[in-house]
């Protein structure tokens, strides 16, 4: 049972309420925004929560077991803060989220609802649907290492030891053609085989984009340059000019981590188990030599 500040549990047990729903929501990178359903701003704890933000909560539903508790935010980009190019780029992924009931006659009388983080996030035209996932959620993921044929560690992270400074994986670009949202040509890619950076990460060090990353799907010479394609939408618009950096990409595979990178004392998968006819086979029972007597 939650202990209801008293003030509170005072106000509620009139029955004639003033309550507002309140949204805190700290990004990964420290940004702190706050939203309400009230009319007007609402400021506690050091956080201003804007009004009319176009958000609006669904039910708020708890259970006693390890069930996962979600809930979401959905409703229009009215706010500046609420940009289609920063969800789209995945900025709020991750975000911390706080929800608060609050008596907007008095904010300092207020009880926490619930604390979660951003998982998906959609949108179609102006409008877009968070989803906030309880703290439950993290008892669900995979935690250790899983027996597989493809290595588990990240490119040139710890466990993978491989150094992504080495010029021969990683090159600075500049867009010089925008085909769409996900399909651009670039220079800077002399010298580099088709789909050596397929996989790898394009990081934005100028344009509307600067500051993010996206993933890349394919990476090969065309007539006017390399054509690069992304896996999703880079979030804002892409222009001539802009630059980015892009590492080498590693599809996990013994192969590629023998023959491109030359780490296979860094391997962290199991190229070797069996595969699934070992899995399912078992011993054959031979026949029984009876000089031919049937």
């Amino acid at each position: 049972m939650r202990a209801l500040d008293p003030a509170f549990k005072s106000h509620l047990d009139t029955g004639a309420t003033t309550l507002a729903t309140c949204w805190r929501v700290e990004r990964r990178d420290g940004v702190v925004f706050g939203f309400t359903d009230h009319d007007r701003t609402l400021v506690f704890a050091g956080t201003s929560y804007e009004p009319e933000a176009g958000a609006s909560g669904s039910a708020i539903t708890s259970s006693a077991d390890l069930a996962i508790d979600n809930s979401e935010i959905e409703g229009a980009l009215s706010s500046d803060h609420l940009r289609a190019e920063e969800l789209a780029a995945g900025r709020f992924d991750g975000a911390t989220v706080e929800l608060w009931r609050v008596n907007w006659t008095a904010p300092d009388e207020r009880l926490l609802l619930k604390t979660g983080v951003i998982g998906e996030v959609t949108r179609e035209n102006l409008a877009f649907t968070a989803e906030i996932r309880g703290l439950s959620h993290v008892l669900d993921q995979t935690v250790g290492r899983l027996y597989q044929r493809n290595c588990d560690a990240v490119l040139g992270d710890a466990r993978c030891g491989v150094d992504l400074s080495d010029p021969q994986l990683r090159t600075s670009a500049t867009v010089v053609q925008v085909v769409d949202e996900q399909k651009f040509i670039a220079d800077g890619f002399a010298g580099f085989e088709d789909n050596w950076f397929a996989l790898g990460l394009c990081s934005w060090t100028s344009g509307a984009n600067a500051g993010g990353s996206a993933h890349i799907k394919t990476q090969a010479v065309g007539v006017t340059g390399t054509a690069i394609e992304l896996w999703l939408p880079a979030g804002a618009a892409i222009t001539i000019g802009d630059t980015f950096e892009t590492t080498a990409g590693c599809d996990k595979r013994f192969e590629t981590c023998r023959d491109k990178f030359d780490n296979v004392v860094n391997f962290r998968g199991f190229h070797l188990m069996p595969g699934n006819d070992f899995v399912v086979s078992y011993p054959l029972r031979g026949e029984k030599n009876d000089g031919g007597k049937r």
